[in-house]
């Protein structure tokens, strides 16, 4: 498997705290941990020419993280094209936390992606319901985590497919933090998670539903459909 992971990496080269926390980068840090999922995890970021995903990248790519928040409308709507249409032939792409807003996401979900939010620092408890699926493997029946950024309801998006997990926090709000979706042959997982002043990826046990998450975003192996006008299998009676 070749997995890519995408992130505008902004945060990282403008605030201290950030490239405190994340020295390598958001990109670089899920990388770390993704290198035992894959033959390849390669980087790409929005600086980089085409944001670093070109036909050859995106061809080569069998899943796609990505992580964005304040550059989501730097991104060109040509590369957004190009990611929808490898999605549509079969890539698995995982959006993360703030990626939520991004064009891709957005694009393929066809609403507003909305959302409440708020910096308080406050617990986080994300409850699996549903602990039969391949994500949640190696998960117990919550992950707490000691300080995140809030995301409340009503999250804009259309109904999931499914709902892995759904988060309380502190300060009252819940949000349905893990799901999935469908779109042509591609799989798509939306995971909460991961505020940038935060060192969320770092929790293994975050880290073991994202990898869960690869695995279950692959490629199925099999031919493409075929389209268009159809020959008749059978002789058809009369003609």
């Amino acid at each position: 498997m070749n997995i890519t992971v995408w992130n505008e990496n902004r945060h990282e080269k403008k605030n201290p705290a950030v490239r405190d926390i994340y020295p390598e980068g958001i990109h670089g840090a899920i990388a770390q941990f993704l290198q035992e999922e894959a033959n390849q995890v390669r980087t790409a970021t929005l600086d980089e020419p085409e944001h670093g995903l070109t036909d050859a990248v995106l061809s080569d790519t069998n899943v796609l993280l990505w992580w964005g928040h304040t550059a989501h409308d730097e991104v060109d709507d040509g590369i957004v094209e190009k990611v929808r249409q490898r999605v549509l032939e079969g890539m698995g792409l995982i959006v993360l936390h703030s990626g939520h807003f991004s064009k891709i996401f957005k694009t393929l979900m066809g609403t507003s992606c909305d959302l409440k939010w708020r910096e308080a620092d406050e617990k986080e408890r994300l409850w699996v319901v549903e602990p039969g699926h391949p994500i949640m493997d190696g998960i117990g029946e919550y992950i707490e985590l000691e300080k995140e950024e809030m995301y409340g309801e009503h999250f804009d998006i259309p109904a999931p497919d499914e709902i892995l997990m759904m988060s309380w926090f502190e300060g009252g709000e819940i949000f349905r933090s893990a799901c999935t979706y469908r779109r042509g042959q591609g799989k798509i997982f939306y995971f909460r998670p991961g505020h940038e002043t935060y060192p969320t990826y770092y929790n293994k046990e975050i880290q073991r539903v994202i990898k869960n998450a690869v695995k279950w975003a692959a490629p199925t192996r099999r031919s493409r459909p075929v389209y268009g006008n159809a020959q008749p299998l059978e002789t058809i009676k009369g003609k």
